[in-house]
């Protein structure tokens, strides 16, 4: 396991920017000068989406994925120069925020500097030709990992980004060989102090699928020897079949309480209701109030809540991975009030270090909690109801809200709950 990994992490906001579609100029610009409304979020780690140029062979769409990468350490020019990616991060450090950018290491494009300069790095097939293993991912081909001098360049890459940047989040780093981000990891933190390493761990389905033809497919619990902070994927299609009802709350929060138990003492998951592969969360939940519900619990877990960019304003639409397309920016569900208010619920120590469980203590609620031997935080969350009476395990009194900064009153072992989720410290 990653021995170093902070638990303070745990207490900290995410929020993932796509430059190209964040604004009408799709720039480095474009998201520098909104930066304060980011950080006024609550907001403690941006993630920026690839900023390197892309492929054209293959393409897909009219300007291709941001994941069919062409040059590893360039900068995509639709977004700006080196020095505008630079003035970008300045200013994400200038207002105590980090900056994180992905590193696509499974692959590249099929036109990319390696694959002219260094074809022999490179997975072939049968005939000779370049491949991947992924049958739908046409765009892209695959890297060789048996080829030692190609951990060399990516590692050099790393070092490089990270005299600039805080971090990396790894695409699909579960199709990657551990022992290069081991060794990553290690070569990077001496130019990097507490270096930030999320992976893009995969669903167990996924996992199965490539193991089954004859290729790595890192778990959970081998990523956390190298990584920081891992996806939630390991019980994203839970969440997804609890909304479609084709299993109960129960369920969905028994897979939840085995994180507790499986992962080091010190994991770190990245919780979310969309991102940018995933549909939005306000099309998947499309009731405001359960909306709220949802999105107070996701902030209340055990972890590092993520935001996806547009998420805040209840957009409906996910943007085009290949193509413009904007984000609407016009206000459908306004969550910032309460993304903001949850952001600063959870700097608590308590939410780094405890006891977490979570139970479904009636119909439609979901109830989870944060212990230690000297405090408790509750947190009921009408996920599926407009209102309920919960049992739960804190003393008779009158408590504050931590939401909404009103008093609420637990009698007899019961607290009532009308639409919005309630968090009580005791």
């Amino acid at each position: 396991m990653a021995f170093d990994t902070d638990k303070t992490l745990r207490n900290q906001v995410m929020y993932s920017v796509f430059v190209r579609n964040y604004s009408k100029e799709g720039t480095f610009e474009g998201v520098r000068k909104d930066l304060q409304r980011i950080k006024d979020l609550g907001v403690d780690i941006i993630w920026l989406m690839p900023v390197h140029p892309l492929g054209e062979k293959a393409r897909k769409g009219t300007l291709g994925s941001p994941y069919a990468i062409k040059n590893y350490r360039e900068i995509n020019p639709e977004f700006g120069t080196l020095e505008d990616f630079k003035a970008l991060v300045s200013d994400i450090h200038n207002l105590g925020m980090k900056c994180i950018i992905d590193v696509v290491y499974n692959h590249t494009s099929p036109d990319s500097w390696l694959s002219v300069h260094h074809p022999e790095w490179f997975y072939h097939k049968e005939d000779g030709s370049f491949g991947n293993r992924v049958g739908d991912w046409t765009d892209i081909i695959d890297l060789d990992y048996s080829n030692r001098e190609l951990w060399d360049y990516q590692i050099d890459t790393l070092k490089m980004w990270a005299e600039i940047v805080d971090g990396f989040r790894c695409d699909v780093a579960s199709l990657v060989p551990l022992e290069f981000w081991e060794r990553a990891r290690r070569e990077v933190a001496p130019v990097r102090e507490n270096c930030i390493w999320l992976s893009e761990s995969i669903e167990h389905g996924f996992i199965r699928y490539i193991r089954s033809q004859g290729m790595t497919a890192l778990s959970d619990s081998e990523i956390y020897r190298a990584f920081d902070i891992a996806y939630d994927y390991d019980t994203a299609g839970e969440f997804v079949d609890c909304l479609l009802q084709k299993i109960s709350l129960a369920d969905y929060a028994k897979v939840l309480n085995l994180q507790e138990t499986i992962y080091p003492d010190n994991y770190v998951k990245l919780r979310f209701l969309e991102n940018h592969d995933r549909p939005r969360a306000h099309q998947l939940i499309a009731d405001e109030n359960e909306l709220r519900a949802w999105t107070a619990f996701m902030y209340f877990q055990k972890g590092m809540p993520l935001v996806y960019n547009g998420q805040e304003v209840g957009e409906k639409h996910l943007p085009s991975l290949f193509d413009k397309d904007t984000v609407d920016w016009d206000v459908k569900v306004d969550l910032t009030p309460l993304m903001k208010r949850l952001a600063e619920i959870r700097r608590d120590e308590i939410f780094a270090n405890s006891d977490y469980c979570v139970s479904v203590p009636c119909e439609g609620v979901l109830m989870a909690v944060h212990k230690t031997k000297d405090s408790k935080i509750t947190g009921v969350f009408p996920v599926k109801t407009s209102s309920a009476l919960v049992c739960v395990d804190v003393p008779d009194g009158v408590y504050t809200d931590l939401i909404s900064g009103e008093k609420v009153e637990v009698k007899f072992g019961m607290l009532s709950v009308q639409d919005e989720a309630v968090i009580i410290k005791s």
